[in-house]
């Protein structure tokens, strides 16, 4: 049991990472932007709010206790809005920027914007993958609880 804690400690720290990351590229971008109409820069506030809910939720469910395993439903959601995010920015740059896997040009900083869109890109993606092997362990270890709280002892052997 203490691997499966080990490892649902390292996701979220990577969970959070990968947020963090997403949220600073995409911020810088949106406060670049921030004199134009909102309704056109809709996906990446859409961007900036999943990457805030994914570092609150990281923060909150960093530590691993029992009942932070049973929280793989709302793992599911958040792996879904970060598929949906990746995707929205994927159709956005809609091949201006090269092929989407193609991150040989990936950068935090300086004034290439095409490797800073592919980080956020690169980095949803990450993201996406961790809450969805997340949700993953939550569900074996909730199937696995359920497996032992089920199991009946036979007390009618038993001598007092």
């Amino acid at each position: 049991m203490i691997l499966i804690d080990i490892f649902s400690m390292f996701l979220r720290l990577a969970e959070l990472a990968f947020a963090a990351i997403v949220a600073g590229i995409n911020g810088d971008y949106l406060h670049a932007v921030r004199n134009t109409d909102s309704w056109d820069q809709g996906r990446f506030i859409y961007t900036e709010v999943v990457a805030g809910i994914a570092i609150f939720l990281s923060i909150v469910w960093l530590f691993p206790f029992s009942g932070s395993f049973v929280h793989w439903p709302v793992d599911l959601i958040i792996s879904i809005c970060w598929f949906v995010a990746f995707g929205l920015l994927v159709n956005f740059l809609d091949g201006s920027c090269g092929y989407v896997f193609d991150w040989n040009n990936v950068t935090f900083r300086g004034s290439d914007q095409c490797g800073k869109w592919k980080a956020v890109i690169a980095f949803a993606f990450l993201s996406a993958i961790c809450w969805l092997v997340s949700a993953i362990v939550g569900i074996v270890w909730v199937r696995d609880h359920e497996r032992r709280a089920y199991r009946r002892r036979a007390w009618s052997r038993s001598r007092v």
